[in-house]
């Protein structure tokens, strides 16, 4: 029985050895480990590749959105606008900066927030719409900036999931007025460790993260706000810098490999057929995941696993359900604060898709499901 990984990180390694081998040598023999020269290079290069004017290098995806929010000088008493399905770093960055987080349900297809939910959403303390382009497909960006215009909001895209994403022929990343990502190793742009950054036009903006991930200080011993210690190192940066330059290449094979998800898995003869994802026309997701739904995806799960195919499940606990929210949503009062999310959690399964999980992929994961007993 051939094993199908849910993800295996060796092999991109292995495909740009000799590369990622220089980038090592020429840090170690620099001597140089923070705030130097691959840094600077790849702030440039991934500013350019994201078509904005700033990129700041920080510790972590989590770090990239929090700063954004204390640079716009959010926090205690405001709200902030986030999905109720989604990675629960996007609700953590709003508490960090003092604000709470105000959940909007997804669209059930794109697994994105619904931009026709969000105006209902927004209070006078509404302070800012934060997007999160979930699973690679970028989310409605257009209604959503022209609602913030509206209102008078920040929008900050959360761009862990979609490095390279395209929304109407514009990258994310610069959608709008800044975004963060994350480089954990299992991203599109991955690290070899934790990262992330922030990308904006904002010139003032940008000034102030960079003051803000490094102790609030431009010139040392000076220290003009109250930053944090959160840098993205001279290894990682140039590690990133290898990777970036085959990020559409690697995206690209996701993308066949997605088609050829959908191709096998429409055709299995099920009463209940799985739900395939969604891509909004003039949208082109980077497949960082590709999620299908079932109401019986528990046992589609063990059934995989007995065939040695890895599945994961993005996310299983709703963040408004979970033990660190539960002050602020309690269940008592209503039986399903969000629907949407709590049904999504219940039913979303992940199915191996990366730039070296075997073109074999989809054929095979159909070929166990065709076996599976509804």
């Amino acid at each position: 029985m051939m094993k199908l990984p849910f993800l295996e990180l060796k092999p991109g390694y292995l495909e740009l050895k000799e590369e990622f081998d220089a980038a090592y040598h020429r840090v170690m023999d620099s001597g140089w480990v923070l705030l130097g020269n691959e840094i600077q290079s790849f702030e440039s290069e991934f500013a350019s590749y994201c078509q904005t004017d700033h990129c700041i290098g920080v510790a972590n995806g989590l770090d990239a959105l929090h700063l954004v929010l204390r640079a716009w000088e959010i926090g205690a008493g405001d709200e902030v606008i986030v999905p109720s399905h989604t990675f629960i770093a996007s609700w953590l960055a709003v508490s960090y900066a003092g604000a709470t987080p105000k959940p909007v349900e997804p669209d059930p297809f794109t697994y994105n927030m619904d931009p026709s939910r969000i105006e209902k959403a927004i209070t006078p303390r509404t302070r800012a719409i934060m997007p999160v382009h979930l699973y690679g497909q970028p989310a409605d960006m257009d209604p959503i900036m022209a609602l913030a215009e509206e209102h008078g909001l920040k929008v900050l895209e959360d761009n862990a999931q979609s490095q390279g994403g395209l929304y109407h022929g514009r990258k994310t990343g610069g959608l709008g007025h800044a975004a963060a990502t994350s480089f954990y190793p299992g991203k599109n742009l991955g690290a070899f460790g934790d990262g992330g950054a922030v990308t904006t036009n904002d010139a003032e903006l940008a000034d102030r993260v960079r003051m803000l991930r490094n102790y609030g200080s431009k010139e040392k011993y000076h220290h003009d706000l109250q930053g944090i210690n959160s840098r993205l190192d001279e290894l990682q940066a140039a590690f990133l810098r290898v990777k970036l330059a085959y990020l559409d290449e690697w995206n690209e094979r996701r993308s066949r490999l997605a088609k050829s998800y959908c191709d096998a898995l429409c055709q299995l003869n099920w009463e209940t057929p799985l739900v395939l994802p969604k891509v909004l026309d003039g949208v082109e997701s980077v497949w960082h995941l590709f999620v299908a739904q079932h109401p019986q995806r528990d046992a589609i799960q063990e059934h995989l696993m007995k065939h040695g195919i890895g599945t994961q499940i993005h996310y299983p606990i709703p963040s408004h359900q979970s033990q660190a929210y539960q002050a602020l949503f309690s269940q008592q009062s209503t039986p399903s604060v969000f629907p949407i999310a709590e049904q999504l959690a219940k039913q979303v399964f992940s199915l191996p898709i990366g730039p070296h999980t075997p073109s074999t992929a989809p054929e095979l994961v159909a070929e166990a499901l065709s076996q599976f007993a509804l």
